[in-house]
């Protein structure tokens, strides 16, 4: 049996998640992880571990740091997990609607591209220019 380790060095997050030291002291100061301090030394328990693993997967789908601040605060407060999971299946909800409006607009958008391309190589033969 492992036992789970303690404490984490801010190096050993950085390897492990492929990100900076400033990432993580910007998580920091936005006031997402509260790391120890032990002089200037900062040490990650578990949870903090956890939650960077957590406000990583936000920023992958999306969520803006005033969302995750928002999702982890809910999480601290009454009613606890549960309020966390309702909110976190709120703004899946609004980011999945969000994602589906830019894919139309993205679509609309290459279909007025083709047409545009097609009025002008219908005029260029028109009026006898090689393409």
């Amino acid at each position: 049996m492992t036992a789970v380790k303690k404490h984490y060095s801010i190096t050993e997050l950085t390897r492990e998640f492929g990100v900076s030291t400033r990432t993580l002291r910007f998580y920091e100061d936005e006031g997402l992880i509260q790391p120890e301090r032990r002089g200037r030394t900062r040490l990650y328990r578990s949870a903090d571990r956890r939650l960077i693993q957590e406000i990583l997967r936000g920023r992958r789908i999306g969520f803006t740091i005033a969302e995750i601040r928002e999702i982890v605060q809910v999480y601290k407060a009454p009613p606890g997990e549960i309020g966390q999971l309702k909110l976190m299946m709120t703004r899946i909800d609004q980011k999945r609607d969000d994602l589906r409006q830019k894919r139309k607009d993205i679509d609309e958008t290459l279909s007025e591209l083709d047409q545009a391309e097609e009025a002008c190589l219908s005029r260029m033969v028109e009026i006898g220019v090689g393409t």
